[in-house]
């Protein structure tokens, strides 16, 4: 990692420097680099067609090959094997005619930034908004995302998070199949575009967040194996071959293409996907050097970083002095998720087991210490230890959600839970989701209660194609209720699938959309207001929470000014009792009225909620 961002080029144009891959020069030069172990030489193909020229590329040693040549922005390029296969780059930052077709040569400096000194938000002002860059638009672009940014700024919203938008083979995916990790999706727009859409979100004081991908490539368009065999070793993941992070060229093109997004593209973080399955016993790992790197690289801009993680590994999540962010800002709880949609559907197969019998007892475990399993067998994992303790982190390390892109798409029919749960129960949950101190996520169309599917869609062919449908079919044998639906499941595949997935912005002038649209920007105008100016320097072991005949749950957090926020909860659709009086004033209660009785029997109605917060006097340094 001895490649520095580069000094000396206004402020406004970018380029990061990487030690592979296309590097535009100042003299009109462009040097090609390759580390291709397994041949024994290579050759750079420039040009098309009739313009097609074929040149050397010298030996550097250690499986290196450069070429330097006159190769203006826009010039297609590919990378010629001893055998004649013809392959593009592994860091292509273009591909205008898929993961097959020949790289373009890509002049950063081109773009011109117009918020080159947007210094990102802080962590604890987070409100996470994700969305799929083909379904959210039905254009499918990043340039119509522009169009819905006052949508999300009026929402409430202060961070959106794309799914991955590495290359991937066909025009329809969700991202996790991408082969060429420095090149944006084609169908999606031209690199200047996806800088546009980030130079946008900027000028409205909101951040924004990219899924990448590095525990596996997709099965289709990695050409690695034929030219970098030792790129790959240590055994399989569940989407194929893992990743050898041992070598350190390998090991540089992720912590490179983290740096490139965070950098060349001024993304203010990055969520990384399913880091359990990244094989990487070195020391320090991948994870911890990355995180290190950022920290290193990006002292005076907020940027952060958020895991996905089976693991429930707490470490990694470790704060510093003052709560201050260590290594990684957040984690996806899905523990949080599987009780809560427990809870609202009653379902109790595949990995919901884990959290029953009991889903009401499990979400406020999950609420006030963040992980429910920290350590303790998971019937899901075969009995198999789960987790690490996490109490003493603050809430805001955690990313909390009701819906995201896997909960909703990883189902037969891609529900959603609007189509599945009892509206005032959803509601209930809605606050508790929006108003506890942990980070929330929005899924794209989830605040105004869309009914849209959001299905699983590739472009795969032939025998590949197969492969996929019927590996969606061995998915879902763990989950029963889902078994009758998989005879209706829709091809994903398909090109209709792909399309039945685009949101309908249209629904929005309908009365019952209109209403969820107005109780999520009261939530989060809310959160805004009296929670986000009491999170910075949270602490954690200052959440308490009790569950009382099953259903009347009281949640309360200690907040960083002292001041004291108490939720009490019907999760049920019966009156819930018990409750003791509340300490501070209402803040917020759904259904309208719903403590209006309280102090009299100390009970709520069925699926409710009533928000209480006290003045709060500064405790912390």
């Amino acid at each position: 990692m001895a490649d520095r961002p580069e000094t000396g080029a206004p402020p406004d144009r970018v380029a990061h420097a990487m030690p592979f891959g296309a590097e535009v020069r100042p003299d009109g030069t462009t040097r090609f680099r390759l580390w291709a172990p397994s041949v024994e030489g290579v050759e750079l193909v420039l040009g098309e067609g009739a313009q097609e020229r074929v040149h050397a590329m010298e030996p550097q040693g250690e499986g290196w090959f450069e070429a330097v040549r006159p190769a203006p922005a826009g010039c297609h390029y590919r990378f010629q094997l001893p055998d004649g296969m013809r392959v593009p780059d592994p860091a292509s930052r273009h591909q205008a005619q898929d993961v097959h077709g020949p790289s373009t040569v890509i002049d950063p400096r081109a773009y011109r930034w117009r918020m080159p000194g947007f210094p990102g938000r802080p962590w604890e002002e987070t409100v996470l908004y994700e969305l799929h860059v083909g379904t959210f638009t039905p254009e499918g672009t990043f340039a119509a995302i522009q169009d819905k940014l006052d949508h999300l700024e009026m929402l409430g919203v202060t961070a959106v998070e794309l799914m991955p938008v590495a290359d991937f083979p066909g025009r329809r995916g969700w991202g996790y199949d991408g082969v060429l990790p420095f090149a944006p999706e084609a169908a999606y727009g031209t690199p200047d575009e996806l800088k546009a859409l980030v130079d946008c979100i900027h000028e409205r004081g909101m951040t924004v967040f990219l899924d990448v991908v590095y525990n596996h490539f997709g099965p289709e368009g990695n050409y690695l194996h034929a030219y970098a065999k030792p790129f790959f070793g240590g055994g399989d993941t569940p989407w194929g071959p893992a990743i050898d992070y041992g070598q350190r060229p390998v090991r540089d093109f992720a912590l490179h293409n983290a740096l490139y997004w965070l950098e060349e593209y001024r993304f203010d973080g990055l969520r990384l996907d399913a880091v359990q399955e990244i094989r990487d016993a070195s020391d320090p790992d991948l994870l911890d050097e990355l995180a290190a790197l950022v920290r290193e690289r990006f002292p005076d801009r907020h940027v952060h970083l958020v895991l996905e993680n089976d693991l429930n590994s707490a470490r990694r999540l470790d704060r510093g002095k003052h709560g201050k962010v260590k290594r990684y800002a957040g984690q996806w709880n899905d523990d949080w998720h599987h009780a809560a949609q427990a809870l609202l559907t009653g379902e109790d197969g595949g990995y919901y087991q884990d959290v029953h019998p009991d889903p009401a007892a499990t979400l406020v475990k999950a609420a006030t210490d963040g992980f429910a399993y920290q350590g303790e067998p998971s019937p899901w994992r075969d009995g198999k230890p789960r987790g690490e303790p996490s109490a003493h982190l603050p809430p805001t390390a955690f990313v909390n959600y009701l819906q995201n892109h896997d909960q909703v798409g990883n189902r037969p029919r891609g529900d959603r839970l609007v189509t599945l749960a009892e509206p005032q129960a959803l509601r209930a949950l809605a606050s508790l989701h929006l108003l506890s101190p942990a980070i929330p996520l929005l899924w794209m169309g989830e605040e105004w209660g869309s009914r849209t599917p959001f299905h699983f869609f590739a472009g795969f062919r032939g025998d590949l194609a197969e492969a996929v449908r019927q590996g969606r079919t061995s998915d879902f044998q763990g989950f029963p209720g889902f078994l009758p639906h998989l005879d209706d499941m829709p091809d994903p595949n398909a090109e209709e699938t792909f399309a039945a997935s685009r949101l309908c912005w249209e629904d929005l002038s309908k009365e019952e959309h209109e209403d969820w649209l107005a109780y999520y920007e009261l939530l989060l105008t809310l959160r805004h207001t009296a929670l986000v100016p009491r999170l910075a320097g949270l602490a954690g072991n200052d959440a308490r929470g009790s569950l009382r005949d099953g259903t009347a749950a009281t949640l309360s957090w200690t907040l960083a000014d002292g001041a004291k926020l108490t939720a009490l909860l019907a999760l049920g659709p019966d009156p819930a009792g018990g409750f003791d009086p509340p300490a501070g004033d209402l803040l917020f209660e759904t259904p309208e009225g719903a403590s209006a009785g309280f102090q009299a029997d100390g009970a709520l109605p069925g699926w409710s909620a009533a928000w209480f917060m006290t003045e709060g006097k500064l405790t912390r340094g």
